[in-house]
């Protein structure tokens, strides 16, 4: 479930991005959060904060997007962590930033957290049958 994102996202916004949540979870069994809006400085420390405040913060994952300051943190409990690296969070996170850029807010997180959702996703076991 997002952490609610203020007067900087419509209701509309909220529910494409609590879908884009919703598909991730399922994709990959972690918990995904996002809060959008103002960061007390340091922000890394602030998305921290935030992060260990969600409870079962060792499978969660947090993004926090302060669009007037341009501030974009992730922040991965120490389970979400090994099944998603920093690598994929900074890829995730230069997409992100070039759709905030052509100033697509919205589309910038969702896409992010559909990024996210699939890169921590977990192998299916395939089935094979053996032939002698």
């Amino acid at each position: 479930m997002p952490v609610p994102a203020g007067d900087v996202l419509s209701p509309g916004d909220d529910r494409r991005l609590a879908r884009a949540v919703e598909i991730a979870q399922q994709l990959s069994h972690l918990t995904f959060s996002v809060y959008v809006g103002t960061g007390d400085e340091p922000t890394r420390a602030h998305a921290e904060r935030l992060h260990a405040e969600l409870g079962r913060s060792e499978d969660s994952v947090l993004v926090m997007c302060d669009p007037d300051a341009g501030v974009l943190e992730i922040v991965t409990g120490s389970r979400a962590r090994r099944v998603l690296d920093d690598f994929d969070c900074r890829l995730t996170a230069a997409s992100m930033r070039i759709s905030f850029q052509a100033g697509d807010l919205l589309g910038g997180l969702v896409n992010g957290i559909q990024q996210l959702g699939q890169a921590a996703r977990r192998p299916q076991t395939l089935h094979t049958a053996k032939i002698s």
